[in-house]
């Protein structure tokens, strides 16, 4: 049985930790600009998103990042995992599916309903974990961004 935390401010170290490993892992780490200060504000003293921690023997081995977004169609909250990793020598050991298995959990007691996350195409491992868990992809359905410049100039407009 998996035992879980949520995080503390104490934590904002070991949360960028955690957010540089993925990075790395996606071939992005060109793209972290999170600062602990910006946790701090954004975690904990805005709190739009939280985080938990999955646990072996006291030691953090894996996490997730999640926040409410919100369903029209269904009239109610969600939760979108933005991020989960665990680390790889944690791996192979069920911290990943605990990791969702918790989030369902949390989802449920809240009355969400449901649970929603993005995966790289590329990455075929998760791609057929989640797979193996009943998680579906969303066919005709693509996500779009605005960020940086683009996100700033639409804004003056």
């Amino acid at each position: 049985m998996n035992k879980f935390r949520y995080a503390t401010q104490k934590d904002i170290p070991l949360i960028l930790e955690f957010i540089k490993a993925i990075a790395e892992y996606e071939k992005m780490s060109d793209q972290v600009v999170a600062t602990e200060e910006l946790l701090n504000k954004w975690l904990f003293e805005k709190k739009l998103c939280e985080v938990i921690f999955v646990l072996e023997d006291g030691v953090e081995a894996g996490f997730a990042l999640f926040f409410h977004n919100f369903s029209t169609f269904l009239g109610r909250g969600g939760i979108y995992l933005e991020d989960l990793f665990v680390k790889p020598q944690y791996r192979g050991r069920g911290y990943g599916k605990g990791l969702i298995k918790e989030l369902s959990k949390i989802a449920v007691e809240r009355g969400c309903g449901r649970l929603e996350w993005c995966c790289l195409d590329w990455n075929k491992p998760s791609i057929d974990f989640y797979l193996s868990l009943g998680a579906r992809p969303m066919d005709e359905w693509t996500t779009y961004r605005l960020s940086g410049d683009s996100l700033t100039s639409l804004a003056k407009e």
